[in-house]
């Protein structure tokens, strides 16, 4: 599903202009973006955690020039599912067919 897809959803099953989904949805994220680049985690009681992780620094290769590299510790953006999600997706996800046309 893609935002427009999402979009379309929420307008049809509440009845509220695609514009305004589409609003509300932007600003959702931005906000989101905004907080976790604060170092403020966002939480959102059964539906999940938007959370900062720390990255150690580490040793990496640079694999055109095969020198190593020292890659500086950061910071990233990290989903973590509540746990009614986690049971709802469980028990009702529908496996879709593979789609063998593209084989070779």
């Amino acid at each position: 599903m893609r935002k427009a897809d999402l979009v379309t959803a929420i307008s049809e099953k509440t009845g509220v202009p695609k514009v305004d989904v589409l609003v509300t949805l932007e600003t959702l994220f931005k906000e989101v973006k905004s907080s976790l680049a604060d170092g403020e985690n966002v939480y959102i009681r059964g539906f999940g955690s938007f959370v900062i992780k720390k990255r150690k620094k580490k040793v990496g290769r640079h694999i055109k020039k095969n020198i190593a590299i020292e890659i500086p510790e950061h910071f990233i953006p990290s989903f973590k599912p509540a746990k009614t999600f986690v049971d709802d997706v469980k028990g009702n996800v529908k496996m879709l067919p593979k789609d063998d046309s593209n084989a070779v």
